[in-house]
């Protein structure tokens, strides 16, 4: 079985487009209407058989929500070159930078629709 994507609903699908383009270098894989007052965005890399984050615009919903517990984690070379991209965009951090026992760090930010979107830099 693969994994194929994960969906966010979100209030305003080019503001979307744009943070997940800007901040995590992802790219509109394919994006097309789907149905009345929906419209679908899939943005990933253009790798062959990645998993891909789906973009759900509905504007016959005025509100999304996400639980805390939930997030989006996306590797980087550097927390801190992150950090100042962040900082450019006049992003706040969420939580962080934190740096776990084995070295690794990571920091949250928030998406335009409130999810929790994490960086990550291995050791």
């Amino acid at each position: 079985m693969k994994f194929l994507w994960t969906t966010i609903a979100v209030k305003n699908l080019d503001e979307s487009i744009t943070f997940y383009t800007d901040l995590v270098g992802l790219h509109v894989v394919k994006r097309f209407p789907a149905g009345p007052g929906m419209e679908i965005a899939f943005m990933g890399n253009g790798i062959t058989d990645e998993t891909l984050v789906e973009l759900l615009a509905d504007s016959n919903t005025s509100t999304v929500n996400y639980n805390e517990g939930i997030s989006l984690g996306f590797a980087v070379d550097s927390v801190e070159a992150m950090l100042d991209t962040v900082k450019r965009h006049n992003i706040p951090v969420h939580t962080g930078p934190v740096e776990t026992p084995s070295g690794s760090r990571f920091f949250f930010i928030k998406d335009p629709n409130g999810l929790n979107v994490q960086f990550f830099q291995q050791t």
